[in-house]
């Protein structure tokens, strides 16, 4: 197989795995007893924690909270803070997020809506940014939290999270962003940036799955979701894992030592699947192809066929790419991502997402390009729709 979806999930990286090893069986203990096999759990658990703290610029390790992933730090970021700082009790108050986030936002929004919140979505421009301009149209003098992910998953344009951090606090609300798709990727540091909180996930940088953290900046009130024996300072009860902390430090330790010339290489293997691609089908474009954009992800749209019909086929012959179409969950809805940028639903039903990582050779590119050219043009060729809007004869 040749992967090219690394945007979806990582294979955890051997020098990774190799840091992980010894706390599966020789230093097994919990982190929380006090005993020498507990102290030296302990040690190696807050010794992560500072490492990943020093890796996103926080002032401290203790406003770096461990979660079992994105989706989790993000539901965190959301219910926890506002149980605080506006509770339904007090009369809540109003959220805005982008309309292209993840769902691990998108759906805690859903459901903090129908307890009472006030919610809004800001949509992304056709460049696939979010600008300051347009979330500051929408903010008004009770909104309390503000979400606008970093990097999105299936265009890989990074936003001005800065500028729009400082426009949620100029109203007087906390921002938070999804990083999940930056960390390690682009530079990100937490103090430069201003924002409040920031999610991440370890097995998105070669780090193991069921790892992720929350930044939580000092200061900011916060009831934990997760109630129990108060580990984590009393921010997210449950036996930590050790284990997965020590993937996760040095997940994103090796990634910035190698990010700029990792960078720099991904974006030229992007940047060449999307000119060979649209120079060699007509009636196909990049999704977006200017500004900050994370290297390794490359979107395309591919008029006139199924995004899932070209998944399947490059699937049979080996290479494994995303579809912004929801097949996996049994709908053929097209992504929202596309949908909150201006791309026409019959369009956006033909879009590929080639997400390409640390494994990703010159070779692993131009074979997916040669395999691509010739299942597009047989779709192509039988399906009535594309012979009706875009055949010769039309």
């Amino acid at each position: 197989m040749t992967y090219l979806d690394y945007a979806a999930t990582t294979p955890v990286d051997e020098r990774v795995l190799e840091a992980m090893m010894p706390y599966f069986s020789q230093h097994f203990g919990n982190a929380n007893s006090l005993y020498k096999t507990g102290r030296d759990a302990y040690h190696a658990l807050e010794a992560a924690r500072e490492s990943i703290a020093t890796g996103i610029g926080a002032a401290r390790p203790s406003e770096i909270v461990f979660t079992s992933g994105g989706t989790e730090s993000d539901n965190t970021a959301f219910i926890s803070v506002l149980n605080r700082i506006a509770p339904l009790s007090a009369g809540g108050g109003h959220i805005v997020a982008s309309a292209y986030e993840h769902p691990g936002v998108l759906n805690v929004l859903k459901w903090l809506g129908k307890q009472g919140y006030e919610t809004t979505l800001v949509s992304p421009c056709s460049d696939g940014f979010v600008h300051a301009d347009d979330l500051e149209a929408v903010m008004r003098p009770d909104t309390k939290l503000v979400s606008i992910m970093h990097a999105n998953n299936e265009l890989g344009t990074v936003n001005d999270v800065k500028a729009l951090a400082e426009c949620a606090h100029s109203h007087g609300a906390l921002f938070h962003t999804d990083a999940v798709q930056s960390l390690g990727k682009t530079a990100f540091d937490v103090q430069d940036l201003g924002v409040d909180m920031a999610s991440f996930s370890a097995h998105k940088i070669y780090g193991p799955k069921g790892m992720g953290g929350l930044y939580l900046r000092r200061g900011v009130n916060f009831d934990a979701l997760i109630k129990g024996g108060g580990q984590e300072s009393r921010r997210r009860s449950g036996t930590q894992n050790v284990v997965g902390a020590v993937g996760f430090a040095k997940a994103l330790e090796l990634c910035l030592e190698e990010r700029d010339e990792e960078q720099a290489r991904l974006s030229a293997l992007r940047d060449h699947i999307l000119q060979r691609v649209t120079e060699s089908l007509e009636n196909t474009q990049a999704t977006v192809s200017a500004g900050k954009r994370v290297g390794g992800i490359a979107p395309l749209l591919i008029n006139g066929v199924e995004g899932e019909s070209m998944l399947l086929q490059l699937d049979n012959l080996g290479y494994a790419v995303s579809t912004g179409s929801a097949c996996s969950s049994g709908s053929l809805d097209p992504s929202h991502v596309l949908l909150s940028i201006g791309v026409k639903k019959e369009i956006a039903h033909g879009s590929l997402r080639v997400s390409m990582g640390r494994y990703t050779t010159q070779d692993d590119v131009d074979g997916f390009i040669d395999a691509l050219i010739p299942i597009v043009e047989r779709l192509r060729a039988m399906s009535p729709v594309y012979q009706k809007y875009f055949g010769k004869e039309s």
